[in-house]
């Protein structure tokens, strides 16, 4: 089955489950599995606009530069066109960056493709939301 051939249902639900899957490894320290997760070419933007690609973000994982102590991240819609899936949401975690212990309140944006049977993460793009509007 090809990503043009799966249903639009079917995909988001896949897509959901992937989510689930990357925020899981990098919670848990299973660095391994998110890098099966990840396309050769991701970009991985932060929301202090730094960018990684997947070797230098799994770098600073496995290094510590980044703990996630604490993640949710509600999934608000998913747009499938052909190969390539946008999900569109939000990532509320407890993290230590560097040393420094921060609380990240995103909307974020995550493009996933379908490249040789499996769905990749190819870039991840958050966005802080201003303080007023937190939940």
């Amino acid at each position: 089955m090809t990503g043009a051939t799966m249903t639009a249902a079917s995909i988001e639900t896949a897509i959901r489950g992937l989510e689930d899957r990357r925020y899981a490894a990098v919670l848990t320290g299973e660095f391994d599995r998110f890098a099966a997760l990840a396309h050769p070419d991701l970009v991985y933007t932060h929301s202090n606009a730094e960018v990684d690609t997947r070797d230098s973000y799994l770098d600073k994982l496995r290094t510590g530069h980044y703990r996630y102590h604490r993640i949710d991240h509600p999934v608000t819609r998913v747009v499938v066109a052909a190969d390539t899936a946008i999900v569109v949401g939000e990532m509320h975690a407890e993290i230590t960056a560097g040393g420094v212990r921060k609380t990240l309140a995103n909307r974020v944006l995550a493009v996933w493709v379908y490249e040789n049977d499996e769905w990749l993460l190819l870039a991840f793009q958050p966005t802080v939301i201003p303080a007023g509007e937190r939940r």
